[in-house]
């Protein structure tokens, strides 16, 4: 069993007495300590705000490294607020953090001002040196630290979901939690190749792909049967025995075993042939050929590997690309590029053994690792993932042979999206600049906001934000706002507008405290780490989609909240006629203008204003799908899922079931008559 200690350095004691923490459930932490000190200028002592001296940056760590055991663990760097700095690891803590003791020789400034910054620090020790680097990658993606290497773009990967909680298993796309019952495949670089696998997987094993309450319903076969895509278990079609082989078939091949089911398809062709059999030799056929055509059409498919990563990086101009292809079963599963935060004092081998590290947080881990470089960590990065994955896992840098020419390809790859990348961020730093001339701002803006409203005569009315950067649009920081407000008259755009920005900037000035004059470059926008790295929380520049109508209402908020002249507001309304170029821009205090019609600033504002519609009216058509589909038989307590199937399916609608006697409710099995009243009641009142 193994217990927490946690220990406070205070300057008014010789000598910190250890407390007790409560057993803890994992085996893998030993020990833990905290030292901080208040404030400082990151080279010494510092006054705490409270007449005490606290020790900071280099003296901080320095007596620290007195009580350090020489154990493998993970220490954390964090400033005066709180905000955690790094994290990093260590297979003995006492000599890695003794080396930021002598605030020296540290090979760049970013290491120095991280020093410099850091007024505390947490410490806790593992097992081995395996288990320090799976808590030091947990940790960074948790926590996000401004001097680690960051995966920037961590979408979830999409995945096949062969079910397994119902009779006939079907084949799905899934994305998210594993919280239903089945086996799943992948990572897939991306929804289309996940398609296209699925698409083959039904010409090839017929196995279902609708959901569990089509097929609950279905009283003959559906079109995908006709056109062989089924074996449609729904009705009847192939018994559950057949069915159940078709499944098993499904899982071989995508275990990599497809060269087993060719020979085995090939053989069954052969035998339905000798016995005259020729239409089922026929269907053998197709799905031989819809097999031959999965192995052959999935672009660079490796004779010598099955299951692999590939992890290839590229570095120029400051920036790092990471390239990464995924392959399974001997196919190519599709590939993605990411562009990871790093510091210019990081080499391309830090990176990439910094960001292989943090890949495998929440991912399954393939046999084989193969990487562009020679990292030092290849071998406890290979003990850890295969102490993650329950089975041998290897990582290493091939030298000769097919392998490395897949190494060569993904690198090449790397490059080319990196080029692209840059050749972006050049055209979408000169359209900035174009903004800023535009509209007078001080710098180029380095967080758009756009807002949009929809609705329909008033109804499912939404309001939407979209953002955008130097790296162009930025979809995680999107955000709607379903309107609430009772009191607004059906269609009142001012009203919306109104409670929208009422309700983002509110909430700005909570999280983020109060914003000082636009002109003076946005205030507390997170300095200049935050301008290089990530978007500051306020926007530089508000683009409204209307004209003075709508620009006066948001100024109304704007004046109430005490953000007056604090946040660049414009309006941009649509030419006459709703022509595209002839677009008038309205600022508070100045003339309306208009641009040339050919002007690239403007082409630039169009494509925002594009995508706030875009984003704005596909979430009010999700919301007005949602209520299209809302059933009357929801608004009754008392009646869940498999209740109002019930009903349903006695009655066929619920028009039927509204006009129904309560003596015909009761005869439907799951509903008594207190429930029956209940439902007669509530049609009747409606």
């Amino acid at each position: 069993m193994c217990y927490d200690e946690t220990m406070t350095d205070s300057p008014d004691t010789e000598e910190a007495a250890p407390t007790r923490a409560k057993p803890r459930d994992s085996g893998d932490i030993l020990w833990e300590e905290t030292s901080s000190g208040d404030g400082g200028d990151g080279g010494g002592r510092g006054d705490g705000g409270d007449g005490r001296t606290r020790i900071v940056g280099a003296a901080l760590i320095a007596d620290l490294v007195t009580r350090l055991p020489k154990k493998p663990g993970v220490y954390r760097m964090m400033n005066a607020a709180g905000d955690v700095l790094y994290v990093g690891k260590a297979k003995n803590l006492r000599n890695r953090v003794q080396n930021y003791a002598r605030g020296v020789g540290h090979g760049g400034n970013r290491t120095a001002r991280m020093i410099a910054e850091t007024t505390q620090m947490e410490f806790v020790t593992t097992h081995t040196e395996t288990e320090a680097l799976l808590l030091e990658a947990n940790l960074i993606k948790r926590l996000r630290p401004r001097f680690n290497v960051l995966i920037r773009d961590d979408k979830s990967f999409p995945y096949i979901l062969l079910s397994g909680d119902h009779e006939a298993p079907g084949l799905f796309k899934f994305r998210g939690a594993r919280s239903r019952k089945g086996n799943y495949y992948g990572p897939f670089a991306n929804a289309g190749s996940v398609n296209v696998t699925i698409n083959a997987l039904q010409r090839i094993f017929l196995i279902r792909t609708c959901t569990d309450s089509f097929y609950a319903n279905r009283t003959r076969p559906c079109l995908l049967h006709q056109i062989k895509r089924c074996a449609a278990p729904c009705t009847g079609e192939i018994s559950p025995q057949g069915y159940a082989e078709l499944v098993q078939q499904t899982k071989d091949f995508l275990t990599g075993k497809s060269q087993e089911i060719k020979t085995r398809f090939s053989k069954r062709m052969q035998q339905a042939s000798d016995e005259l059999n020729f239409e089922t030799a026929a269907i053998y056929r197709d799905r031989l050929a819809a097999l031959s055509h999965v192995q052959s059409h999935q672009g660079i498919n490796p004779q010598t590997v099955k299951e692999a990563d590939v992890f290839a990086v590229y570095e120029e101009a400051g920036q790092f690309c990471i390239q990464v292809f995924f392959f399974r079963t001997g196919q190519n599963w599709g590939n993605r590029a990411y562009f990871p935060r790093a510091d210019k004092s990081f080499d391309e081998t830090e990176v990439l053994n910094a960001f292989v590290s943090q890949f495998y947080d929440d991912k399954p881990v393939p046999k084989l690792v193969l990487l562009s470089h020679d990292i030092t960590e290849a071998d406890l990065l290979s003990r850890a993932l295969t102490a993650k994955a329950g089975k041998k896992v290897q990582a290493y840098r091939p030298q000769r042979g097919e392998k490395r020419d897949l190494v060569k390809q993904v690198h090449f790859n790397a490059k080319e999206a990196l080029s692209r990348k840059l050749a972006e961020s050049a055209t979408q730093t000169k359209l900035l600049g174009g903004l800023q001339q535009v509209f007078e701002l001080d710098r180029p803006p380095r967080r758009i906001e756009v807002y949009d409203n929809s609705h329909i005569m008033g109804t499912n009315a939404v309001g939407a934000m979209i953002v955008a950067g130097p790296d162009g649009f930025a979809k995680n920081q999107y955000r709607k706002f379903n309107i609430k407000n009772e009191d607004l008259v059906p269609g009142d755009d001012y009203g919306m507008m109104k409670e929208v920005f009422s309700r983002r900037f509110s909430r700005l000035i909570k999280e983020h405290g109060e914003r000082s004059p636009a002109s003076d470059g946005g205030g507390n926008d997170g300095g200049d780490d935050a301008a290089a790295d990530t978007l500051p929380p306020w926007p530089d520049l508000v683009l409204i989609d209307g004209g003075a109508g709508q620009l006066s209402a948001v100024k109304d908020v704007m004046e109430e909240l005490g953000l007056t002249g604090k946040v660049n507001l414009v309006g941009v309304a649509k030419g006459p006629d709703r022509d595209a170029g002839r677009e008038r821009f309205f600022r508070p205090g100045r003339q309306p203008f208009s641009l040339p019609v050919r002007d690239p600033t403007l082409y630039f504002i169009q494509r925002l204003r594009d995508e706030a519609h875009r984003f704005a009216i596909g979430t009010h058509r999700a919301r007005r799908k949602k209520d299209t589909l809302k059933n009357p038989l929801d608004e009754i307590s008392g009646i869940g899922p498999a209740r109002k199937r019930a009903i349903l399916h006695h009655f066929g609608s619920a028009k039927a079931v509204s006009r129904a006697a309560i003596e015909d409710l009761i005869v439907v099995d799951g509903v008594s008559e207190a429930m029956a009243r209940r439902i007669h009641d509530h049609f009747q009142k409606g």
